[in-house]
């Protein structure tokens, strides 16, 4: 893995339908580092994660993965390349790993 960016989140405004969410927001992630969002309940951190995930795309600025844009590609191609989210602490099932918590997440949420 190369050592310079991993992911980098440039300038991004980011809307929820009319709502504006993110204004402006910018940061890089180099390999092996470990961050933190934290912030008020309404204050964009969902939002940020949607979107470097996919879930919702940037109106402005722009997402890179390795040095690939990604700001526009669909959630099945973004976790392709590596990115996805983890469920809350609701509905885990303490016993079992983390890949098996999931792949039962995300089949119980297909039904």
């Amino acid at each position: 893995m190369p050592e310079g960016t991993l992911l980098k989140v440039s300038h991004i405004d980011a809307f929820h339908g009319s709502f504006q969410a993110l204004w402006d927001v910018s940061l890089s992630i180099k390999p092996r580092e470990i961050v933190a969002i934290i912030g008020a309940n309404g204050s964009g951190k969902s939002t940020l994660l949607d979107t470097i995930s996919g879930l919702v795309h940037p109106a402005e600025g722009g997402i890179e993965f390795e040095g690939k844009n990604i700001s526009t590609l669909d959630p099945f191609r973004i976790v392709d390349l590596g990115i996805s989210q983890v469920p809350e602490g609701r509905r885990v099932f303490p016993d079992l790993s983390v890949m098996e918590n999931l792949f039962r997440f995300n089949s119980s949420s297909l039904c």
